[in-house]
């Protein structure tokens, strides 16, 4: 298998686990050195706005805040397409450019959380395969210059 058929089985694992709703299967994704910041909309580009809303990655934090997600609502749908994947010339570092357009819906109230736009999902190898140690936050670029 190519490190680019490795990276994208990664990003097809993460998809599957939201879908599934799957917490252990998206914990393996990540590199447990992993810092995730997070832009409070897709439209602040700046990251003078960003937000470090869990700190560095901790199995158990992390999948208690998922499960509670999970239980607290329902995915409505949840599209990613990989629209580049880099690797390092070295073979141990590479990125994944994704789109992600994700609708969930609390059960409670009805109130609907969008994440819609493009993110970088960064990937170091290590002694045990790659896991995910980056991720830009989900953005919008569709109204940027080029």
């Amino acid at each position: 298998m190519s490190i680019v058929d490795e990276i994208k089985e990664i990003v097809e694992r993460e998809t599957e686990a939201w879908n599934s709703k799957n917490v252990e299967k998206l914990i393996s994704v990540f590199h447990e050195e992993m810092v995730w910041p997070w832009p409070p909309t897709q439209n602040h580009h700046d990251p003078i706005d960003w937000l470090l809303i869990q700190g560095k990655f901790n199995a158990l934090r992390w999948g208690n805040s998922w499960k509670e997600l999970f239980d607290t609502h329902e995915l409505i749908y949840n599209v990613r397409t990989i629209q580049k994947i880099e690797v390092s010339q070295e073979g141990d570092g590479a990125f994944a450019v994704v789109d992600i357009d994700t609708l969930w819906r609390n059960k409670s109230n009805g109130k609907e959380m969008h994440w819609k736009g493009r993110t970088c999902k960064t990937y170091t190898l290590t002694e045990t395969g790659w896991k995910m140690i980056h991720q830009v936050g989900v953005l919008d670029y569709s109204k940027l210059p080029n």
